[in-house]
């Protein structure tokens, strides 16, 4: 799409986060130095990730949806006034051996030029957002951010963490390698579910002893769909409830919370209030990594942030607007 000359600080900008799970438009009106005010929102339900192959491809089918998806996001920009729009892909992309040839070919059609953010970017992105969330009250602070294919943490004192990780720990992709019954709203196999955990714990502790040695954190934050909906299901306040409210998520909640979803069907998790229908599948995975993160961080709660990469990727581009 063109972007439009921008006179002034104020500007109507909008996101493309191509995803594992979704292709997310988000749209706000900001201008450096203010709070980035959503004005739009549209989501495209792709499933990148598990159009990959064995063979380490991207199929036709999930290149043609994704082509689509950002046609149908460029029209909606358009349609919405946006002077600029950042488009990014993540792990979906980042994974599949054809990745930059589609991504050349979606950029032929369309002009728009995706770019693939490494795990380390989603995770100062994320920390740059959670930080202006909570604000240099918080100290030093820590952040983690469970997606569909990667989990990624980032501590540290200032807007740029001293320590960013991604590991390949995503509900999405921990459920395909170690849950497929969960996709066909099975019951999760509690065999796998214990492998899953092992698995988990053994990327994340040494992940962990280079965070803690980055210094204690003052306020240990989280942030993603997973998080949020694993918060929810333990007691926090609905979505409803506005953005300000408090939530946060204990490992006392989330061990009960292991213990009832490792028993019932998916599909019948998918019922209840506080899951997308189309994630339900994922909600057992994300908390097994969610549970082993927390306890090799040993981290008894967190607080959930709204914010996160897209917000992440608004406020660098605001800063780097410099006196505009």
């Amino acid at each position: 799409m063109r972007v439009r000359a921008v006179q002034t600080g104020r500007m109507r900008l909008g996101v493309l986060d191509v995803g594992s799970n979704t292709v997310h438009l988000l749209v706000v009106d900001a201008h450096r130095g203010a709070h980035p005010t959503p004005m739009h929102d549209d989501r495209w339900l792709l499933r990148l990730a598990e159009q990959i192959g064995d063979d380490g491809l991207l199929s036709k089918a999930g290149e043609k949806a994704l082509l689509s998806a950002v046609q149908d996001a460029c029209e909606q920009a358009e349609k919405q006034g946006c002077d600029e729009l950042l488009a990014m892909v993540t792990s979906a992309i980042r994974d599949a051996a054809n990745g930059l040839e589609v991504l050349d070919r979606v950029r032929e059609r369309t002009g728009v030029e995706l770019q693939v953010l490494s795990g380390e970017d989603e995770a100062r992105l994320t920390f740059l957002a959670v930080r202006r969330w909570f604000g240099w009250s918080a100290g030093r602070l820590m952040v983690l951010d469970i997606g569909g294919g990667s989990l990624e943490l980032a501590s540290g004192i200032d807007e740029d963490p001293d320590v960013a990780l991604s590991l390949p720990l995503g509900a999405g992709r921990m459920t395909r390698r170690f849950l497929p019954g969960a996709r066909r709203g099975g019951r999760p196999d509690l065999a796998a579910l214990d492998e899953l955990d092992a698995y988990a714990t053994g990327l994340v502790e040494p992940a962990a002893k280079k965070l803690r040695g980055a210094g204690t954190p003052d306020l240990v934050a989280a942030t993603s769909k997973t998080f949020r909906t694993l918060a929810r299901l333990t007691g926090a306040a609905p979505y409803s409830a506005g953005l300000q409210v408090p939530r946060e998520l204990t490992t006392d909640g989330l061990g009960q919370l292991v213990g009832f979803i490792s028993r019932i069907e998916s599909s019948a998790l998918a019922e209840l209030r506080g899951v997308s229908p189309d994630r339900a599948h994922q909600v057992p995975a994300g908390a097994v990594v969610a549970a082993a993160t927390m306890r090799a961080l040993d981290v008894r709660c967190v607080r959930i942030c709204p914010w996160a990469l897209r917000e992440g990727v608004i406020l660098r581009r605001l800063d780097s607007l410099g006196g505009v």
